[in-house]
């Protein structure tokens, strides 16, 4: 493997004041289940707080009305299920058309390791032309039919935690953090992915350049901090930032979020839900320092 090269934040997209909608990404996030309709509210909301000019989030019929009743800014789409309630295979036939027109994809957060969601992850890599964000059960997914690699079109960011990577690579969790910025290059060269490593000092690469973050704190180690990130990553991909670039710069806003909740809360209190709160600051902050350098 070639040298990596260990690079700084990326900037932030620059915002055109007379933008519309259009202007700041078309979003699609695939995911949510029974039991599971949270992940997928707080990576859609999470993509609206991050800049999106248009979220659509895909879910099961049967969680529609909750998802979205969670928050009225992002429009949703209900996919076929069957009597209990369950996603239907016949989801996948929707999926190509539900992808055209956006400018970016997100799919996993509480969608399930069902057949049916298979099928849909599989017509998402065989229809995206767009950047795809993978998370949480797509993940899973893809650990058990690493197949679906061959099938994309579109560049892919892949969003683990180290016992996610542990399935995708064969690895123990051990190993993984003792090696973790060579085993996630490693892997990045081989799928041809982005990978965010997650966890304290998170590494996002691409195999041959490295971003290790510096924010976040133990406040965030609760269940759906990982779905607020992907709706980061997957809005900042539609607003036109490259992968690793989207994927860098929003790892770092994340954190940022989480520390100032915890600077405002305290990190034993915090719930996920609170860095939907504090992302408008996290990211007036960040766009802040990059005033102050420029000038």
């Amino acid at each position: 493997m070639t040298e990596i090269r260990k690079v700084d934040r990326p900037a932030l997209p620059q915002r055109d004041p007379n933008g519309h909608k259009g202007t700041f990404g078309r979003t699609l996030i695939i995911g949510g289940s029974v039991g599971f309709s949270g992940a997928v509210c707080l990576a859609s909301t999470a993509a609206l707080r991050s800049g999106s000019g248009l979220v659509t989030t895909a879910i099961p019929q049967s969680i529609q009305s909750t998802v979205a009743g969670y928050e009225p800014s992002f429009m949703t789409v209900g996919l076929p299920v069957n009597r209990r309630g369950l996603l239907q295979s016949s989801a996948s036939a929707i999926v190509p058309s539900l992808i055209k027109g956006k400018d970016s994809v997100g799919i996993g957060p509480g969608l399930g390791t069902s057949p049916a969601a298979a099928s849909v992850l599989r017509a998402v890599f065989e229809s995206a032309l767009c950047p795809v964000v993978v998370d949480a059960d797509g993940l899973n997914l893809l650990a058990r039919n690493r197949l679906l690699f061959m099938r994309q079109k579109s560049p892919v960011v892949l969003t683990p935690h180290p016992g996610e990577f542990a399935r995708l690579t064969g690895h123990s969790i051990e190993q993984i953090q003792a090696n973790r910025e060579v085993l996630a290059a490693r892997f990045a060269n081989e799928s041809g992915a982005v990978v965010v490593l997650k966890g304290p000092g998170t590494v996002v690469t691409d195999g041959r350049t490295l971003f290790r973050n510096t924010s976040g704190n133990s406040g965030m180690a609760t269940g759906g901090s990982g779905d607020v990130l992907t709706g980061v990553i997957v809005s900042l991909l539609g607003q036109g930032l490259s992968p690793f670039n989207a994927a860098a710069v929003g790892v770092y806003a994340h954190g940022l979020a989480g520390d100032l909740a915890a600077a405002a809360l305290g990190p034993q209190g915090m719930i996920a839900s609170d860095l939907l709160r504090f992302l408008p600051p996290a990211w007036r902050e960040i766009d802040g320092s990059q005033s102050s350098t420029c000038r």
